[in-house]
């Protein structure tokens, strides 16, 4: 016996598959940013980079979704607009072995990064060897200047490096130190929320709902 349940007609089912495929990237970047491994701080704007280009690929064949291109690729400018300039995150990026400088082709922006990076780097320098011969003054000077060449063919030699593993970091300790800084906090707060909501019993929920619900009687 056939059951008498209306059915999708082929447009909504064209409509419904051209909608999972345009939120598929949103997902995809949801998923990484709420991660609790393997996750840091530096992923956030490569990853809020790359989305509006994986939207726009879209478009050239969306066929009903181009208006919820459109919002979505405003939305994310709106709320990561300012963090994608913001050179603290865009330094925590370059200094994740697995981006470096590859997730942007914007050179002003990678320059904002990096000169971040040179100022911290040049605050917390490695200590090099003090040379016994010549005058105090020479060797006061010449530790500054050995610091800041140590600093900068620490960067250079991380930058042209091609491995993506976080070991690589150990042969470059004062850009180690900098990444340690940056990229110690997580780029979303779900974790933290999954902790906190795994914690609260249905008994306390029930008792804050009904709080909530009579609060004119408090």
């Amino acid at each position: 016996m056939a059951l008498k349940v209306p059915m999708f007609s082929p447009a909504e089912l064209s409509f419904l598959t051209e909608y999972a495929s345009t939120m598929n990237p949103i997902s995809k970047a949801l998923n990484i940013l709420q991660g609790e491994v393997d996750v840091h701080m530096g992923w956030l704007v490569p990853t809020i980079t790359l989305l509006p280009v994986k939207l726009d690929r879209l478009r050239t064949s969306s066929k009903f979704c181009q208006p919820m291109i459109t919002a979505l690729q405003e939305g994310i400018q709106r709320r990561f607009g300012d963090m994608l300039a913001d050179p603290e995150l865009i330094a925590a990026a370059i200094l994740l072995p697995k981006f470096r400088t590859s997730w942007t082709s914007n050179e002003d922006l990678l320059k904002l990064g990096l000169d971040y990076i040179k100022r911290n780097m040049e605050e917390d320098p490695v200590p090099s060897p003090v040379s016994n011969s010549g005058s105090e003054e020479e060797d006061f000077f010449g530790l500054m200047k050995g610091n800041v060449q140590e600093t900068t063919k620490q960067l250079d030699a991380y930058l042209a490096n091609s491995a993506t593993s976080m070991n690589t970091l150990k042969a470059v300790p004062t850009v180690a130190n900098v990444s340690l800084k940056l990229n110690t906090p997580l780029p979303a707060s779900a974790a933290c929320e999954r902790l906190f909501r795994g914690r609260i019993g249905s008994k306390f929920l029930e008792n804050q709902l009904l709080l909530k619900l009579n609060k004119r009687f408090c």
